[in-house]
This record gives structure tokens, C-alpha cells and sequence, in this order.
């Protein structure tokens, strides 16, 4: 016969400030001071608290702490789709790092381009529930300095125009593209092709003057980057993908510029996943990389390192972007950001992999 189990114990009572208070001999102020790294007392005193604090197990109730500070303790992250990979990992990146602030994340999606859009986000945001908005800003919305004009702590990212209405938190689409471009030219190539772009060949003069947009940006990146090295550039090695930036885009877009029989040895594909597309598409032609073409992505997702061959990319600087707008709108919520709304951006850089020469 084994051996019997010993009784569940009951559940322990919740240690509370005033337990810690009691046990070290302080008030109720001193040991919330010592709990809140604030007030003046000696190191001794400090010290004896928090050892009370640990060996209780005392932990704050955020919720109640929060409640008696106006807040709620959540932030609000509004992407378009959480299908795109660098979306995904741009919230596990806020919900990272807004957890070390102690601040939970609401994760939502919109409905791009709809009445349902981020317009209706905006406009019926509640308060209540959550102290701020991050806004990722889709590429098919078309968001109007009133729309941007609210009354609660706003940060967007993304490459869409905030008409100076909401703090901006991107990388430079242009400087990042012309530096791909660029590094093309620098391993050998001399004429590039360019998968991922909205613009049709025949309006590419107009995105010389782009100021928003992902693809308009980087188009305008790849051109700049073209014309400082004196290289050529044909508009028809430029065919719009729409919106569709899939594998599945880039592999049709590249066979089209196969097709066309235009020669060129360098794609710049405005995303990862168009850049896969390309590649797989390349091998279906018996087209050597990086020998005979060199690729380079935008965003270093996950795969694109496990890829064969491994791809050349631009970094998605989301170890910069996430931080920086979850600091940026926690400032905005505690009120420390009285400043005139601005755009925070930094530069990317190469992450060389084998689809460019060495």
C-alpha cells in the first residue's frame, strides 16, 4: 500500500504593504517609498525593508497601484495584419518591451483601407481600457492631419506621414534603400531590377520627390543610389506588385523581368518574402546566385537567414523601432513629453549573406 499524500495546504494569506510595514518596523510610507525606489532614508533602512519584502514574498498589485494612478497599465499596438512576418515580430518586440516597464499590450488588428480602418480606430479608441496607442500606420491608408489630432498618447511607425500630429518612429526607407542599392553596385552589379514596387513604370519620374511610403521610398532610395553612380536605370525593370509584397509576388514579378528579356544582374526586392519569391524563381531558371544575379531583401526576417542561399538583407532595425516607441508613448503617459510632436528615425545597414558576392 503507498504511502498516503499529504493535505493540500489552505492557500497562504496575500502579503500585504502593511505586513511588510509591521515586520520591518516602518511606516506605511517608508516601506512604499522602499518599494517605489523614492523618499529619503538611510541605507540601513532600505535594506532592512527589502530583506522583509523578500522574505514575505511581497509582491505590488499592479492593477490597484495603476487605478490609484489614473491608469491602466495597457497600451494599445494597431497593426493592419499580424500575418506579414515583420508585423508579428514588431508586436512581440513592443509586448518585450513594454513588459519591462510594467505595462501590458493590447495586440489589434484593422481592417486596412475599409470604414473599419485605422481611421475607426482612432476615432473610437477607449481610454478606459488602455493609456495609449501605437499606430502602424498601413500603406493603404489614407490618414488626414485630423485624424491624427487626438486627445490621448499617440506614436506611430511605419513610412506613412503623421502631418506632425503624432510622434514618428521609422527607419530612413531612403537612405536604407539607397544603401542596398549601392552595396549591389559596390559587389559587381550594374544593372538592377527592382521587385516590390506600387509605382507603374510610366509614373516612376514622380517618386523622385516621395516623402511617404514604403515603396516610394525605397523606388525613390534605389534611384538616388542609381544616379550618384552614373548607372542606368530602366523603368521597365520596375513592375508593380500592388500591395501584394508575398513570396508568391515576388516569384511572378521576377519571372516577368526574365521574360521581358531586358538584361539586368541586380534585384532589390522591398521585403524579404519578395525576395524569396525572386530567389525561387531564379533557381527554377537556372539562374546562378550570386554568380549571375545578386539579391538583396528589406527586413531580415527569421527565414531569410535559413534560406538557400542565405539571404543578403537590409536590418528591420525592430530592436531600435519597439523600444523606442514604447518609451516614446510611456513618456507621452506620464507626462514627461511636453514637447511638439517629431519624427525619430536611425539608419539601417547590410546584413551580408551569400545571394550578394563577397
Amino acid at each position: 500500500m503507498g504511502e498516503s499524500k499529504p493535505e493540500p495546504k489552505p492557500d497562504k494569506k496575500r502579503v500585504t504593504l502593511r505586513d511588510v510595514a509591521e515586520e520591518a518596523g516602518v511606516s506605511l510610507k517608508t516601506a512604499s517609498n522602499v518599494i517605489n525606489h523614492s523618499g529619503r532614508m538611510t541605507d540601513s533602512t532600505r535594506e532592512k525593508v527589502q530583506e522583509v519584502i523578500d522574505r514575505l514574498g511581497y509582491r505590488v498589485n499592479v492593477s490597484a497601484r495603476n487605478l490609484n494612478r489614473g491608469k491602466t497599465g495597457f497600451i494599445t499596438l494597431a497593426v493592419p495584419t499580424l500575418t506579414a512576418p515583420y508585423l508579428s515580430e514588431l508586436a512581440n518586440r513592443v509586448i518585450d518591451a513594454a513588459r519591462g516597464y510594467g505595462y501590458s499590450v493590447y495586440v489589434t488588428t484593422y481592417a486596412e483601407g475599409s470604414v473599419q480602418g485605422a481611421q475607426s480606430l482612432l476615432r473610437n479608441f477607449n481610454t478606459t481600457v488602455s493609456d495609449g496607442m501605437i499606430l502602424s500606420i498601413s500603406e493603404v491608408e489614407n490618414l488626414e492631419a485630423a485624424d491624427l489630432d487626438v486627445d490621448y498618447p499617440l506614436v506611430c511607425v511605419g513610412a506613412r506621414s503623421t502631418h506632425g500630429k503624432a510622434d514618428h518612429v521609422t527607419p530612413d526607407d531612403i537612405q536604407e534603400a539607397r544603401l542596398a542599392a549601392e552595396y549591389l553596385f559596390d559587389h559587381g552589379a550594374t544593372r538592377l531590377a527592382v521587385v516590390g514596387s506600387r509605382t507603374e513604370p510610366e509614373h516612376i519620374d514622380s517618386v523622385r520627390e516621395a516623402v511617404e511610403g514604403n515603396a516610394e521610398l525605397r523606388l525613390r532610395g534605389v534611384l538616388e543610389a542609381c544616379a550618384a553612380r552614373g548607372a542606368a536605370f530602366d523603368s521597365r525593370l520596375v513592375m508593380s506588385t500592388g500591395q501584394d509584397w508575398t513570396i508568391g509576388s515576388g516569384a511572378r514579378i521576377t519571372q516577368q523581368l526574365i521574360d521581358s528579356g531586358i538584361p539586368f544582374d541586380g534585384i532589390v526586392a522591398f521585403n524579404d518574402q519578395l525576395a524569396l519569391g525572386a530567389l525561387f524563381t531564379l533557381a527554377a531558371n537556372g539562374i546562378s546566385v550570386p554568380e549571375q544575379m545578386q539579391v538583396i531583401g528589406f527586413d531580415n526576417i527569421e527565414e531569410a537567414a535559413y534560406f538557400q542561399p542565405p539571404l543578403t538583407t537590409m536590418d528591420s532595425c525592430l530592436d531600435w523601432i519597439a523600444p523606442t516607441a514604447v518609451s516614446r508613448i510611456l513618456d507621452r503617459i506620464d507626462g514627461i513629453r511636453t514637447l511638439e510632436p517629431s519624427c525619430i528615425t536611425t539608419q539601417s545597414h547590410v546584413i551580408a549573406r551569400a545571394t550578394t558576392r563577397a
